[in-house]
């Protein structure tokens, strides 16, 4: 066997070297641009199918599955950054114009008097004068700010100004040369610091990183992983507690970037993270207790850590994913910061999210709008039914600007029993019942992967797949290319700011098993259900928390009209339904079933279906569904709640003519993205807890 070659710390990184250290021997591992240093005997493979005893061992110093994490966060912090820097740039230019006025103004004072002084009115007007230019002066520069940045531009773009001297030009220039924005990022729960040196390496506008960790041994490791990739001058180890060290930036300045990791839940670390955070900031939040926020077993704790009780049944983890986002805006709140998620996701067994942070006691006023219980009847048919807290409505002073009056929310929203099957709902929540993502933070990430490295960034196909169907599920295809998947060649930096009034109404989602374990039936093939929804003029979409998820706008009426109508039409039940059952109160309260029910008793449901169907209109009995235009005569009024026009079934008032076409059921990119991670091996997931 070849003897290994062992080098000096101080030698240029690369994968694979092995390294010698005062005495110890280590062996280098690559992930992006940045190098971490293992010991020598540690597994350093980054297949996922490596042993799972293997694994153990390895990932006390490298984890490969949270590679995708990393991945993302570092487009994602440098989407925001890209935006932070250009706003620290705008303001600090209008700053320097604001001291260059200060600065003339002794000057005229101390000139030739005027003849005479000019009145009130006069005077006022010339400073209305005044401001009006300064503001088109700023207006100008940040256009040309804006256009600097998205050439690529590193050093600032100085106006061209009039002021009558080239000595006094050539010092702008030089002064606005030479200033760098700070952006500084704090990973508070460092390890190995492996986060921070992908930061440093990867972000080229970040300014400090500060990777902090309590253990004393995690920090030294830190150092030399700092030393190898030659970084000191730009990454600062810290050992402290990092929920004291965050709170000491109370009074003082902060963070524009913290990224909290822990192994577990990050709700113990929230508070303090809050204080260190700089005004429109950007937190990013992991938190992998997912028995904890989208299970039943542990309610009270869920509660002790979130301030919310859990969701269960298929959106489990979206209903953990509104916990975590209700934490953080509560915490936010008490300190007038409110909060903007830019994106926020279900990946694997654990949640990241990526929250904007601004001081806006205006925008807190929001939070007890959108904030919201949710009656779910897990135990029966799975039906939800939301109530916020409070609510805020819009209205007009006479100027005819606009503001909001937010008062009390009517309630409650939902009986004690389900109005579909009768069984006891039970109380989720409280949890944040505003928008999951930012539509146009997403379009910048996707932006960013397009000119990514593969080998930088692996994962980047998953992170385009998961990251389409994010955008696609905040607005149910409607801004993703035109329905096309493709974006525009160029975006302004700028991340435009949500609007804190909107509610996300139509919350969580369902799937066709789910549906059809209730009703007995076989499962309709998903793509069915999403034409009969569209063909009846609803939105429908899918969900990055779970394959097969039917995300829509569509009632849960409706949900059960079209569902009842799979069953009498496509798939006919075999045996008769338990009078117990949460699908035989749906049935019964369909007016199909009430008929046959009347003077029909001694006939078997498969025959009753049978008879409806050869009563059916002709085209609707083809797998494909009919291809009939919408909106034509037969179908009559598509919205069915609103017109009932068609003379055939109804559910609880909803009549409308159903459709199961598949192909309008489909998705034109389908198979064109990794949606969905594959686990690659047996019982994929976080391990246990490092020794």
């Amino acid at each position: 066997m070849a003897e290994t070659h062992f080098i000096s710390i101080d030698a240029p990184p690369r994968a694979g070297q092995s390294v010698q250290h005062e005495g110890k021997n280590y062996t280098t591992i690559k992930e992006g641009l940045a190098h971490i240093l293992v010991p020598h005997d540690t597994p350093t493979s980054l297949d996922p199918n490596l042993s799972k005893e293997d694994t153990q061992k390895q990932q006390v110093f490298y984890n490969p599955i949270q590679q995708f994490n990393r991945d993302l966060s570092v487009l994602a912090i440098k989407t925001f950054g890209e935006d932070s820097i250009l706003r620290k740039q705008e303001k600090h230019e209008q700053q320097q114009k604001k001291a260059d006025k200060r600065k003339k103004r002794p000057a005229q004072k101390g000139g030739p008097r005027e003849e005479a002084a000019p009145i009130d009115g006069v005077a006022a007007n010339k400073r209305k004068l005044d401001d009006t230019e300064a503001i088109a002066d700023a207006e100008d520069s940040a256009a040309k700010r804006r256009k600097s940045v998205q050439d690529g531009a590193d050093t600032v773009m100085s106006g061209v100004e009039d002021t009558g001297s080239a000595a006094t030009e050539a010092e702008k220039s030089t002064e606005q040369a030479t200033w760098r924005p700070p952006f500084k990022i704090l990973d508070a729960l460092s390890a190995t610091g492996l986060r921070a040196l992908r930061y440093a390496n990867e972000i080229p506008f970040a300014t400090s990183v500060t990777a902090n960790d309590m253990s004393e041994k995690a920090t030294q490791s830190i150092a030399l992983n700092v030393k190898h990739n030659k970084l000191e001058s730009k990454i600062q180890a810290h050992t402290g507690n990092a929920i004291a060290y965050m709170y000491s930036f109370c009074d003082k300045k902060g963070y524009d970037v913290i990224d909290l990791d822990p192994y577990g839940t990050a709700a113990p670390f929230i508070d303090s993270a809050i204080q260190a955070i700089n005004d429109d900031g950007l937190l990013c939040v992991t938190c992998t207790d997912s028995a904890i926020f989208a299970s039943h077993g542990y309610l009270e704790k869920t509660f002790s850590l979130y301030g919310g009780l859990p969701l269960t049944g298929d959106s489990c983890h979206e209903g953990g994913l509104r916990l975590i986002l209700h934490a953080i805006a509560q915490s936010a709140g008490r300190y007038g910061m409110a909060i903007e998620p830019l994106l926020s996701l279900s990946i694997d067994y654990y949640i990241r999210v990526f929250v904007r942070v601004r001081k806006s006691p205006n925008d807190v006023k929001f939070l007890a709008g959108k904030t919201m219980l949710v009656y779910h009847c897990d135990a029966g048919c799975g039906a939800w039914k939301t109530q916020f807290l409070a609510r805020h409505r819009e209205q007009k002073a006479k100027n005819n600007s606009t503001f909001y009056k937010h008062g009390f929310s009517h309630g409650p929203s939902a009986d004690e029993h389900c109005e579909h099957c009768g069984f006891k709902t039970h109380l989720s929540g409280p949890m944040y019942g505003g928008p999951l993502h930012n539509p146009e933070f997403i379009k910048r990430v996707l932006a960013q992967l397009k000119s990514a490295d593969r080998e930088t960034y692996p994962t980047m196909d998953r992170m385009e797949g998961m990251l389409h169907t994010a955008l696609e599920e905040i607005t149910f295809g409607a801004e993703d290319g035109a329905g096309k998947g493709k974006l525009p060649e160029q975006l302004d930096p700028l991340i435009p700011k949500a609007d804190p009034a909107v509610l996300d109404h139509h919350p969580f989602f369902t799937t066709t098993s789910s549906l059809s374990r209730v009703v007995h039936c076989s499962a309709p093939p998903t793509a069915a259900v999403r034409g009969a929804l569209r063909h009846a003029g609803f939105r429908v979409t899918m969900s990055h928390c779970r394959p097969g998820s039917i995300k829509t706008d569509a009632s849960w009426r409706d949900v059960w009209h079209i569902m009842l109508e799979w069953v009498r039409q496509k798939a006919p039940l075999k045996n008769p339904l338990k009078q117990t059952s949460a699908g035989h109160a749906i049935m019964s309260k369909s007016s199909a079933h009430q008929k046959a029910s009347t003077g029909q008793e001694q006939k078997e449901p498969a025959s009753v279906a049978a008879e409806a169907d050869t009563a059916a209109a002709p085209g609707q009995n083809d797998a494909t569904g009919s291809t009939e235009p919408h909106g034509s005569e037969e179908n009559g009024d598509l919205a069915g709640t609103k017109g009932g026009s068609i003379d055939g079934p109804s559910y609880l008032g909803v009549q409308f003519g159903v459709q199961f076409d598949e192909r309008l059921g489909k998705d034109q990119d389908r198979g064109k993205y990794v949606r969905y991670q594959v686990a690659p091996r047996e019982n994929w997931g976080p391990m246990s807890r490092a020794k």
